[in-house]
């Protein structure tokens, strides 16, 4: 139950309404689209969705004390101490209704939002992690974690709906914070679950091969994704990654104060990378050397982005770069386990193409002819299936062996999901793969066959802890795998 009572009319306010049943105007308690969750004097968005309609719950909605249904199709029966809103899409009426609910916090917060298909997760982590380190008090919505300052909540959406999402930055408020960085996804913007939060900047990453189960086509993909930058305000700063062929793209229709970053272009903001070793690089950014220890060209350009947009958002320039240097990669992107005999590990989130195909150029940019690599790679079930083959085919041009296993299979069968793949590899280097349908066993095999000094990329997972398989979320660890294999060795 939520800590705040509002009337309906307030939270209702500049929502067009088709038609309404009830004339009361209740104090409300709390809003979801979950019936589950409904308690006394209870708003409810009968919401459709993919697997199920929001619209066959109201019943039970009301039974469980929704005082308040907003739907896009009014159902019949009698309910007189129940107010009915139809609305045109009950999506959007809902995320403004949220803002209203918890007092606009996103207008209260210097909210920057992150969208792309890949580092979205790091930059929008650095920025948060920067502006503590400078002394702010910051929140972060991220598919890692979502931070209220220094409290961490756990999630499991890269962007949570508009509920959630207005319900975190007003705690954010109230503990005092300056800034809200957020990852804005696709399906985020395409769902209307950032509609009507203000921001004051957005940073496009890039766009590649992935999402195509949901959006169907790249070219809507795309144009989602600039949805984002269309809807910001004069006020705003749109920074976006011109080493990206759609970056310039993003630009074309936005209102804001258009700013660039490239390691390669005439932009706003730019940086090179002077050294690189697996234990970071020496990157020259805006004129000024510092060291770091992330590695690869698309972390030097998650970076600049971190630096871009603290630029835009005025923090001090040596002050800025003096934090940056003390900023350390994110939990499973690029991380790094040692054995005692020279192995290097490295666990990453890459999955997707592009993704994928960074993290092997940043690894081949470093290792010598004598260090083989061996890369353990899926791709997960109930997404995409274009991109399995296209992945396994970028993991056999650029290793040295290549394991392919389970991600996280979900409802589909792993061995299917693996002789998609299987599609992508030549027949002529067919005898450098392996098919483990095991993860576990497909990490530990890699690990046995690699002498030292050789590196084992295990892509996909990353960060996460667990493995879903059937409905099934057990718990999964790569780095954890990797470790007590390499300590047994010892």
């Amino acid at each position: 139950m939520s800590f705040m009572k509002k009337r309906l009319s307030d939270i209702i306010k500049d929502v067009e309404i088709k038609e309404r049943i009830g004339d009361a105007d209740p104090l409300i308690a709390d809003l979801t689209f979950d019936s589950r969750n409904v308690e006394s004097h209870s708003l409810f968005f009968a919401l459709r969705g993919t697997r199920a309609d929001g619209h066959a719950f109201i019943d039970k909605a009301i039974a469980s004390g929704a005082l308040v249904v907003v739907c896009e199709e009014l159902p019949g029966g009698s309910h007189p101490n129940v107010v009915f809103l139809k609305v045109e899409n009950a999506h959007q009426a809902m995320a403004f209704m949220a803002r209203n609910f918890f007092d606009a916090p996103s207008e209260k917060l210097k909210l920057v939002g992150v969208t792309g298909t890949n580092g979205k997760t790091t930059i929008a982590t650095l920025l948060y992690h920067t502006a503590k380190l400078l002394g702010y008090k910051a929140g972060l919505c991220s598919t890692m974690a979502n931070y209220v300052d220094d409290l961490m909540l756990e999630t499991r959406l890269t962007t949570p709906d508009a509920v959630t999402l207005n319900r975190l930055m007003h705690k954010m408020v109230e503990a005092g914070c300056d800034y809200c960085f957020m990852e804005v996804s696709s399906h985020a913007v395409h769902q209307g679950r950032v509609a009507g939060l203000e921001f004051n900047g957005g940073i496009f990453t890039n766009i590649t091969h992935d999402h195509l189960d949901y959006h169907k086509t790249f070219d809507e993909y795309i144009r989602v994704k600039k949805m984002f930058f269309d809807g910001l305000s004069q006020s705003a700063f749109a920074l976006t990654n011109l080493d990206d062929k759609n970056g310039r793209v993003m630009l074309q229709n936005t209102k804001a104060e258009t700013r660039s970053y490239s390691l390669r272009e005439v932009a706003t903001y730019r940086a090179r990378i002077m050294e690189g070793v697996f234990e970071g690089m020496q990157l020259l950014m805006d004129g000024h050397e510092f060291w770091t220890p992330f590695i690869g060209k698309f972390n030097a350009s998650n970076l600049l982005a971190v630096y871009g947009a603290g630029r835009e958002l005025g923090w001090p320039k040596d002050e800025l770069l003096v934090a940056m240097s003390r900023l350390k990669p994110v939990g499973g992107r690029f991380e790094t386990v040692r054995s005692e005999n020279g192995i290097t590990g490295v666990v990453d989130y890459a999955h997707t193409p592009d993704a994928l195909k960074n993290v092997l150029e940043a690894i081949n940019n470093i290792r010598t002819p004598e260090q083989s690599l061996i890369t353990v790679v899926g791709a997960g079930g109930n997404r995409d299936a274009a991109k399995r083959p296209v992945m396994a085919a970028e993991a056999v041009k650029q290793s040295s062996k290549v394991i392919l296993t389970s991600d996280n299979p979900r409802d589909e069968e792993p061995q299917s999901i693996v002789d998609q793949m299987m599609e992508g590899v030549q027949f002529a280097d067919k005898y450098k793969v392996l098919a483990i349908i095991d993860r576990k066993e497909a990490i530990r095999t890699a690990c046995s066959i690699a002498r030292p000094g050789d590196i084992v990329l295990v892509a996909g997972k990353g960060h996460e802890t667990y493995q879903e398989v059937k409905g099934q979320r057990s718990h999964f660890d790569d780095r954890e795998i990797i470790r007590e294999f390499f300590e047994q060795q010892q």
